[in-house]
């Protein structure tokens, strides 16, 4: 393997959060410091909504049909009979739906003509990309429930501004990044019919079949699904680190990461590929293929499960000015607030589990964010500032939060 090819795997995002994490315990943090004191009153208030949410703690996976469902339930029944289509489709949906699901800013809304409700933020973008996708919007036809590489590569930001109900008096934060970010996606398919389909239009469900052949004892690791979206899709991710000719997405650069080689200074935390991750997983095992090893994943570093840690006291900024100002992704501040966000997820979900008598095995880790950490990030974000929003404000050209 590389040095590029390591960071393209949740082991890095998690080894290098960890070392950030550690400078922090030992306040040597440029930005940030760390209350650990601040973590029991975390993990009794995750534990709270946890119970809240799911009274019997069956807690689904956090994933992109936590937003789709139920009231897409009619749409995504409707796809197809046919079992292998139905996996086909549903990968396609996951991965355009996810790849739309950066931050909406707090104006925008999103009315969905079919159940006549109001939607915002993640579940709007989830709504109006289902819409999109049943409506044949990603398709070559014009009417398939698809995502064809073609056509994403020619999609503008007025077509997906109109599928997206963005005006004037309704701003979406991001749409030509968006647009851009499909448009590349599709380039990207074409450009690689070996992995994305060959008999066929290629497709992102092409994967399909790469995943296919990476199962160990019956089962397909999750961490194989990460890497795969790494290594096939890096070249979607606009303007970012590259290593050895290898684009690395969603990574960053910190001079606290001390490495002997290339990837010195450098922390990758792939959230949307994460977030794309866990969302393949349910559509694979219903069409039989077991995922295994999930936990081997890390917790995802946007602002709901960041600002839960932020809100309860867990990390404080040593300049309390940073709240009136806008951040880049890149900023020193915003790289150790990820970080931290990663490390602490992993150290709230045992506290957690000890507080619902529940095994590792019963409750991993994407169940304690689907359960408990992102729903008290987003309450404490609406018991906080008016508008429910984050605690910091971080500028998105939206393809990363």
């Amino acid at each position: 393997m590389s040095a590029a090819e390591t960071l393209l795997t949740p082991e890095a995002v998690r080894e290098r959060s960890q070392e950030l994490y550690a400078l922090g315990l030992d306040d040597r943090l440029q930005a940030w410091l760390v209350r650990p004191d601040a973590m029991v009153a975390t993990a009794d208030l995750v534990a709270e909504v946890v119970r809240a949410n799911y009274p019997d703690l069956k807690v689904p996976f956090h994933a992109r049909w936590r937003h789709l469902l139920p009231d897409g339930a009619d749409s995504l029944a409707g796809i197809t009979d046919d079992k292998a289509a139905l996996l086909r489709a549903r990968l396609d949906l996951a991965i355009v739906s996810v790849l739309l699901d950066a931050g909406a800013g707090m104006a925008w809304r999103y009315r969905d003509a079919a159940t006549g409700r109001t939607f915002a933020r993640s579940e709007g973008l989830a709504m109006a990309s289902l819409a999109l996708f049943t409506a044949g919007a990603f398709a070559d036809d014009d009417v398939s429930p698809r995502a064809d590489a073609a056509r994403l590569s020619a999609i503008t930001a007025e077509e997906l501004g109109r599928g997206l109900q963005v005006r004037e008096d309704n701003p979406l934060t991001g749409l030509e990044g968006r647009a851009a970010l499909l448009r590349r996606l599709g380039a990207t398919l074409a450009a690689a019919p070996a992995v994305f389909g060959q008999a066929d239009t290629p497709r992102p469900s092409g994967l399909a079949d790469i995943l296919a052949g990476q199962l160990e004892d019956g089962a397909l690791p999750a961490r194989s699904i990460l890497v795969a979206l790494l290594r096939h899709l890096g070249p979607i991710w606009p303007g970012r680190e590259a290593l050895e000719g290898v684009e690395l997405g969603d990574c960053w650069r910190h001079p606290g990461i001390r490495r002997a080689d290339a990837t010195a200074g450098l922390i990758p935390f792939h959230k949307l590929s994460q977030w794309l991750a866990y969302s393949l997983i349910e559509p694979l095992e219903a069409a039989g293929v077991p995922v295994s090893g999930i936990d081997a994943l890390t917790g995802l570093p946007e602002y709901r499960n960041g600002g839960l840690f932020l809100d309860m006291g867990v990390i404080c900024p040593r300049d309390p000015g940073v709240f009136e100002a806008v951040h880049a992704p890149g900023d020193i501040l915003i790289v150790e607030w990820r970080a931290l966000t990663v490390a602490l997820l992993d150290a709230t979900a045992p506290m957690v589990r000890a507080r619902l008598g529940l095994s590792v095995e019963d409750f991993p880790l994407v169940r304690v964010l689907e359960g408990g950490t992102w729903w008290a990030g987003r309450r404490l974000a609406q018991e906080r500032r008016a508008d429910g929003g984050p605690p910091l404000r971080v500028v998105s050209d939206g393809t990363v939060f």
